[in-house]
């Protein structure tokens, strides 16, 4: 039996495309609508049994007060939360606000159904191991964000801290061997390891990560100097 349900992204595409992915699979979309600040009055209005609720910022203040207020006014509607590679502080915060479900934006279209279907039934629908980093959060605060930016910053070399910055900036690959000297093939190398280092899937979450916890703001960048012709990779 297929599910009655919402779907409430600040990006409407992505909305109106999974949405229509559910549909061909047999569940009933009340709306696929942006954005999220409206969440609750539509989910409020339409009382669907599941809300579909997108977010980038899991770990930002507020991100889940259209939550709150869903489960006070509509409490049988099942929220399940769309969003990045979180933090534990985002998955507690989700959580602490009346969430049923985590799953993450990359997650296959089966995954998202299989936690919808669970949300409905009453069960938690998140990974095991999201679900434990929460509880780990909850039991031990994560440092501020000041102290964890610093934190990571202290596990990148000062290249690396390098290529951050310049990721932050929106340099692609090309632009980063060019303004540091280096192949890009060395470029594309330290670049993965500062994601691996990070813990992310990708640049944007990087520079999202570097914006979050002020990891950049300790940072001390040298002052650009001349371009250096790009060196081999074994020279980097």
């Amino acid at each position: 039996m297929g599910v009655r349900l919402m779907v409430v992204d600040d990006h409407r595409l992505l909305a109106e495309a999974l949405a229509s992915a559910l549909k061909l699979r047999g569940h009933r979309v009340l709306a696929a609508a942006a954005p999220t600040a409206r969440a609750a009055e539509l989910v409020v209005s339409r009382a669907p049994e599941v809300c579909l609720l997108g977010t980038a910022a899991p770990a930002e203040p507020g991100a889940f007060d259209p939550i709150v207020r869903i489960k006070r006014e509509r409490p049988q509607v099942a929220v399940v939360v769309l969003g990045p590679v979180p933090s534990p502080r985002g998955i507690a915060a989700a959580f602490a606000a009346g969430a049923s479900g985590y799953v993450r934006h990359d997650e296959r279209i089966e995954g998202v159904e299989r936690a919808m279907v669970k949300a409905r039934a009453g069960e938690t629908a998140v990974a095991p191991q999201l679900l434990q980093g929460a509880f780990c959060e909850l039991l031990n605060p994560a440092a501020q964000p000041d102290d964890e930016g610093r934190r990571l910053l202290q596990m990148l070399t000062p290249r690396e801290v390098e290529v951050l910055v310049r990721v932050a900036e929106g340099e692609d690959t090309r632009l980063i061997a060019a303004g540091m000297g280096i192949a890009p093939s060395t470029a594309r190398t330290h670049v993965q390891r500062v994601l691996m280092k990070l813990g992310v899937g990708s640049r944007l979450e990087a520079a999202a990560l570097a914006a979050r916890t002020g990891l950049l703001d300790h940072a001390t960048i040298p002052p650009a100097g001349p371009p250096v012709p790009p060196r081999d990779a074994d020279q980097a």
